[in-house]
């Protein structure tokens, strides 16, 4: 098998550990492409004036197709390897994008919109998985945090353009951002070949050396008896050898003691990704801020703008210090703080607000409360600042480095799939709530994140600074319903050690084969 790669790149952990993360942006140019475009006349005179339902239906149409994406990657990943899924998703993302400037009416939108989608599907199970795979235990979730950066890259630059196209008279207004989603992926695509494959995938399927070579590439400046190169080597190669020994792979293995449990963490703390609210602030903010009696389009499309860069600010110190503060404990203080501020919007929407028509259309709105206004829209920010702190970078780190080898492309891709399915279904959910029960949506998913942070304090364990092998000492400790008590120093090995088991395996299984021997 040929190199396939640059090393220079290979060498330089902020690139090779990042560029991959475009496939993130993509999620994030799509939010952006719909939240800019509700309060839009040309948009609503294209798509025939769609109601509360209808344009929940054109919004879920991505992440339906998300759904399908990223149970694709159970197969793709494993059988074409992560590099090849993530270029792939880029060429679709292209074709989608095109589906949805050129759309005549919803149905070519929708189909425009669901081919988009599997693209972000692709490249959201595959980018955390192939992030976690090379980059170093002590800065693995710096790296596949910055997934989650790149989304609110993507929704911050997105949305500046839908603002500066919003000045634009006729369809250009919506159809030029909607163009120029392309661009990114068509980056993606072109630069990803210059990447290396997952060392990991790589020992699974055979070519041991070569794994060997972007190992050293990655984290020993091209020395392969680098200390921390031999250390993961040999637990990378000690995992796939015990995973090959119990058999051929499938799907059956999710349902393993062992397994078992990772998959319901992960995907649970997907899902509950997804309860936090933070759809409603990003993909219906125009909607939330008009409630809150903030009107005029300009002036809302400013106050939102506003949001989306606190959502890339708050974002940095949780790349910079999530491998020192742990993931346990920073989703915990999120989860305390959204659940608040929700709380704090709903009392604020309940008592101040009443029943009004905007642009025709019935709304809980405010008026005549300036206080209550910019109280709404301060713990709208304090709500999205939380959020990017913590479980917008966890929720894609914690799933891609809790599961074995054996069944992490499958176990990855069911954890992400769960996240579309709910955003589907809140994406769509979420307009009529507003336009029916109004401020209390927000109680509602405040007790989401007051019962997650219930979840992740009895059965998260913490995983920073450990090997994706070092991990499944830390689950083989069990206290399912006790996940404070793994102490920080479980699964910790030195590369003495690892050899040590692996000769000591050597030779147990020599002296089996000599007594099986007549």
């Amino acid at each position: 098998m040929g190199k396939g790669y640059n090393s220079a790149i290979a060498a330089n952990p902020y690139i090779v550990g990042s560029f991959a993360c475009i496939g993130g942006g993509l999620f994030g140019l799509d939010m952006s492409s719909m939240s800019g475009v509700l309060n839009n006349d040309a948009y609503f005179r294209v798509f025939n004036h769609p109601n509360s339902n209808a344009q929940g239906a054109i919004v879920a149409a991505m992440p339906a197709g998300s759904f399908i994406g990223s149970l694709a990657v159970t197969q793709l990943a494993d059988v074409f390897g992560r590099k090849k899924t993530i270029i792939s998703s880029g060429i679709i993302w292209v074709v989608g994008s095109i589906l949805q400037a050129a759309a005549q009416g919803r149905a070519m939108l929708v189909v425009g919109r669901v081919i988009s989608g599997m693209a972000v599907g692709l490249a959201s199970a595959t980018v955390p998985l192939y992030q976690a795979e090379i980059t170093a235990p002590a800065v693995r979730g710096r790296y596949v945090a910055i997934q989650q950066w790149s989304i609110t890259w993507g929704i911050l630059i997105q949305y500046f353009i839908e603002l500066g196209c919003s000045y634009i008279d006729g369809t250009a207004s919506f159809r030029i951002p909607w163009a120029l989603q392309m661009i990114p992926a068509i980056v993606l695509s072109i630069g990803m070949p210059w990447f290396p494959e997952s060392p990991r995938w790589l020992v699974d399927h055979g070519y041991e050396v070569d794994a060997l070579e972007i190992l050293a590439d990655l984290h020993g400046k091209g020395d392969k008896d680098n200390a921390l190169v031999q250390l993961e080597f040999e637990e990378i190669k000690q995992q796939v050898h015990f995973e090959k020994s119990e058999g051929a792979k499938s799907y059956a293995d999710l349902l393993k003691p062992g397994v078992l449990r990772r998959v319901l963490l992960g995907s649970s703390l997907q899902m509950w990704s997804q309860l936090t609210g933070m759809n409603i602030m990003m993909y219906y903010i125009i909607y939330v801020f008009q409630g809150a009696g903030l009107t005029g389009r300009r002036g809302n499309l400013t106050a939102d703008s506003v949001q989306y860069v606190l959502n890339v600010v708050f974002t940095v110190p949780a790349i910079m210090y999530m491998d020192r503060w742990g993931r346990r404990p920073m989703l915990l203080v999120g989860l305390a703080l959204m659940g608040f501020f929700l709380f704090v919007v709903g009392g604020l929407q309940g008592r101040f607000g009443q029943w009004g028509t905007v642009d025709g259309a019935r709304v809980w709105i405010i008026s005549g409360h300036a206080a209550a206004t910019k109280g709404i829209i301060v713990c709208s920010y304090l709500f999205v600042c939380s959020f990017a702190i913590s479980m917008g970078p966890i929720s894609w780190t914690y799933p891609a480095e809790i599961f074995p080898m054996r069944v992490r492309a499958k176990a990855v891709s069911l954890s992400t799939s769960t996240c579309w399915l709910f955003n589907f279904a809140l994406a769509w959910a979420a307009p009529p709530g507003l336009s029916t029960i109004a401020y209390k949506t927000y109680f509602i998913f405040g007790t989401f994140n007051f019962a997650a942070f219930v979840h992740v304090f009895f059965m998260f364990p913490e995983t920073k600074g450990r090997t994706l092998e070092e991990i499944e000492e830390v689950f083989a400790q069990g206290h399912m319903f006790s996940a404070w008590k793994i102490k920080t120093d479980v699964g910790r090995k030195t590369l003495e050690e690892v050899k040590a088991q692996v000769e000591k395996k050597d030779y147990d299984d020599e002296k089996s084969s000599e007594i099986r021997t007549p």
